[in-house]
């Protein structure tokens, strides 16, 4: 009965050490607690750097009706009117004054233009499918910055609050080191030590939160508004590859930039159609309207109307090499934008890869962070009782509880970077967008 009355409460014992931990490092929430997904919906919605470039795409979009307009016909009109002064000779001659009238109506449409036009639009198109992966580049970044900002504000809030609570238990370890010392059971040494680490404890305390500050203010500069009762997710996001092989096929087939490059180098070969077009003859048809009216003093007015079309070919003989030079121009960048190609690809890789090794070592130092903040306060809890029994000295218990704090700390770092090397993993991949996110 005794062994298993021991063991039941060794349970309870255990389930009460737990509950003071979580109690500890968690910091209290507010009414109106934000949750990671609230903070990712703002920042897509109100993030300036995000509206920057869902305005540039629009741009974008226009440069294909910018090049579809090579194949529009161009009306021009044209009006003028002159008074002057005519003299005849030989002397004495005869001046006489006059005025005109004239307008004109005039069309022009392209025909053959060596296929500028043609390779033009897709250039565009392709131009805009860039922007689009751009856009998403710069969606993605936006919300990594968010969870980033997010995580750092979480980590460090809970940061000083183990900073707040590690001032308090010194505070009571120097208040109980001064009162042996007045009946002379430590030396004063042991009450310096004390001080001393309450002092560096408090310098902690400042220093946490003060970064606890900057992550706030950078939260607000991303987010939009200032964070309000942050905390830790309470799971992973389920779309996470279950393998690095999985992870680097998904970024190959997804990743913005790796599109918006392959994106790029299509346009730019495209280019080099466009300039190769100048090489080509062009024919236009031409058709013009006008009306004339001229009076001159002392003679009848005459007026004069005229309409025509017809046909306009130019050949390009030679223009100085102008041409030719173009033509090697949009060759090279389009072999540089075939390289850029790759050069996404291997960054898209390594930031792959670098994600999902930083996200199992995040879940591995957990564990080894969990395992240490439990040994290391039962080191604590045995110091302070041998303290009191005169078998350790003051510097015993103070480098033990330095040694707790430190691991719950390393154990909200942990946590801290598991959720930041999660969501960029999925940004590397290219799957950390607001439809795939669900933020509507």
């Amino acid at each position: 009965m005794k062994r298993g009355t021991s063991r039941y409460a060794a349970l309870g014992t255990r389930g009460m050490r737990v509950a003071a931990l979580l109690l500890v490092i968690s910091s209290p929430l507010p009414a109106m607690a934000e949750t990671l997904h609230s903070a990712l919906l703002s920042a897509w919605r109100n993030n300036p750097k995000l509206a920057a470039e869902r305005a540039n795409l629009k741009a974008t979009r226009e440069g294909v009706e910018k090049a579809r307009s090579g194949w529009r016909p161009k009306v021009n009109a044209q009006a003028s009117a002159t008074v002057g002064t005519n003299k005849t000779r030989p002397l004495p001659g005869m001046a006489r004054n006059y005025d005109s009238e004239q307008i004109a109506i005039t069309l022009q449409q392209p025909i053959f233009d060596g296929l500028k036009t043609h390779y033009g639009v897709k250039a565009a198109k392709a131009q805009e499918k860039a922007g689009r992966q751009t856009l998403l580049a710069t969606e993605q970044q936006v919300l990594l910055d968010a969870v980033m900002a997010y995580m750092n504000v979480v980590r460090d809030a809970q940061i000083v609050n183990l900073r707040r609570e590690n001032v308090r238990v010194l505070k009571e370890q120097l208040r109980a080191t001064r009162d042996r010392f007045s009946v002379g059971d430590v030396t004063r040494t042991d009450v310096s030590q004390a001080e001393a680490a309450l002092a560096g404890a408090r310098a902690q305390l400042a220093q946490a939160q003060a970064q606890l500050e900057d992550s706030r203010a950078a939260y607000e500069e991303i987010v939009g508004h200032k964070p309000r009762g942050l905390r830790f997710p309470r799971r992973l996001p389920r779309t996470l590859p279950r393998t690095l092989r999985d992870a680097l096929a998904r970024a190959a087939r997804r990743n913005p930039q790796v599109l918006a490059a392959a994106y790029g180098e299509e346009a730019a070969q495209h280019a080099v159609e466009v300039a190769f077009g100048d090489l080509l003859p062009k024919l236009n048809l031409q058709a013009q309207l006008s009306a004339v009216r001229r009076k001159t003093e002392g003679m009848n007015p005459t007026r004069t109307r005229d309409a025509n079309i017809g046909l306009s070919l130019q050949v390009p003989i030679f223009n100085g090499g102008y041409n030719h030079a173009s033509v090697r121009e949009a060759r090279h960048k389009a072999a540089a934008a075939g390289l850029q190609v790759a050069v996404a690809r291997r960054a898209v890789q390594k930031a792959v890869v670098q994600a999902w090794y930083n996200l199992q070592s995040a879940k591995r130092l957990i564990a080894a962070a969990s395992a240490q903040v439990e040994a290391a306060r039962l080191a604590w809890r045995g110091v302070r009782e041998e303290y009191k029994a005169g078998s350790r000295t003051t510097l015993d218990v103070l480098s033990a509880r330095q040694d707790l704090n430190n691991a719950r700390v390393e154990l909200v770092k942990a946590r801290a970077a598991k959720f930041s090397s999660a969501y960029a993993l999925l940004a590397a991949m290219g799957e950390l967008t607001a439809s795939r996110l669900g933020l509507r």
